[in-house]
């Protein structure tokens, strides 16, 4: 079972080593009873769950840290590096545990809050478009998976990952040219001006790429269901689009300030 997403792409294997772990075998006389395992409602709940935290935390982040402070902007970075570093932690470790996960999406709400604060100074009515936008994208998705017009075969599977590995290489390469004083026209980081095609096209393709990727995802918590994944395992599949949710909305705001401009 492969996502693009790297928090699912390793849930086939967690669900072996849950039962290898568990010593759970089905007909086998004197083995434990097999933990309660993974629902949709389960995976929804936990969403739901990490995104109000997510969003609550971001709201108060907006309103009560001092907007144009540089504390405030330290915060910003602070809270992005440290979300990222968890999040890195729990993909690679396949952690479960909400007393790890929920930290992030606090983490992820404190940067958010204070970077949609900027961008709303900037653009006016650009945060709720891009709110909008963002849960629009991946119901349009979900709709789409389970009227089965887009499916995760194994040719989509290695197209889309690969686009994703190169709209990732080409993104860091253009921001570490522009730490150098050069730019190679894929981003633009200012906030006035106008903004040529080129960005604005290649944010269409990061958006397009972030949305197939949910397809993906579904797909892989569909096959950890059938797989039988213990019930924590919700919790990590909820962290996985919680992190697509969050990438989504970055690359929209950042499309609907080029647009503005």
């Amino acid at each position: 079972m492969q996502s693009s997403n790297p928090v699912l792409t390793r849930l086939g294997e967690a669900a072996r080593a849950s039962r290898y772990e568990t010593g759970y075998a089905p007909g086998y006389p004197g083995a434990p009873v097999q933990p309660r395992t993974m629902t949709m409602d389960d995976v929804v709940v936990r969403t739901i769950a990490l995104l109000a935290i997510t969003g609550v935390v971001g709201a108060g982040a907006w309103v009560l840290l001092p907007a144009s402070s540089p504390v405030t902007y330290f915060a910003a970075i602070m809270a992005s590096i440290a979300g990222l570093v968890l999040g890195l932690v729990v993909s690679f470790r396949r952690i479960t545990s909400p007393a790890v996960i929920i930290p992030y999406a606090a983490l992820q709400g404190i940067a958010l809050g204070i970077i949609s604060r900027a961008f709303e100074h900037w653009y006016s009515g650009i945060v709720i478009q891009a709110v909008i936008g963002t849960f629009g994208i991946f119901a349009v998705m979900a709709v789409l998976y389970k009227l089965k017009v887009l499916r995760a075969t194994p040719r989509f599977t290695k197209m889309v990952i690969g686009a994703l590995i190169g709209v990732v290489v080409l993104s860091f390469a253009n921001w570490l040219f522009y730490l150098f004083g050069l730019n190679m026209g894929l981003r633009d980081y200012g906030t006035s001006g106008s903004v040529g095609m080129v960005p604005i096209i290649f944010s269409i393709v990061i958006i397009v790429v972030g949305a197939l990727t949910f397809i993906l995802d579904f797909d892989a918590i569909e096959q950890g269901m059938r797989y039988g994944l213990p019930e924590k395992y919700a919790w990590y599949c909820a962290f996985g689009i919680l992190v697509g949710l969050i990438f989504l909305y970055y690359e929209i705001l950042r499309l609907l300030s080029y647009l503005r401009r």
